[in-house]
């Protein structure tokens, strides 16, 4: 599994690339130039966002100053292997 935040920066709108997901989430992923999987990405709903990003927060706490710019709560998608 591979967690991915829509941060954006703290911009007001959420970045293209999570539009490009909620259209077709079957994705191709390679971390650190290894192979190449195929995967599918899932925006989480609030209850798990939330849950999540509490955690996110604490390993990164740069992404809490990042929610703190914006109105829109920043996005979280979990990638996992396509069956």
């Amino acid at each position: 599994m591979i967690v991915i935040v829509a941060s954006r920066g703290g911009a007001p709108t959420d970045p293209a690339w999570l539009h490009n997901l909620r259209a077709n989430p079957a994705v191709e992923v390679s971390v650190k130039r290894g192979p190449v999987r195929p995967m599918i990405a899932r925006e989480l709903p609030p209850e798990e966002r939330d849950e999540l990003w509490r955690e996110i927060v604490a390993v990164q706490p740069g992404y809490a100053d990042y929610q703190s710019m914006t109105t829109r709560t920043i996005p979280i998608v979990v990638l996992t292997a396509a069956a």
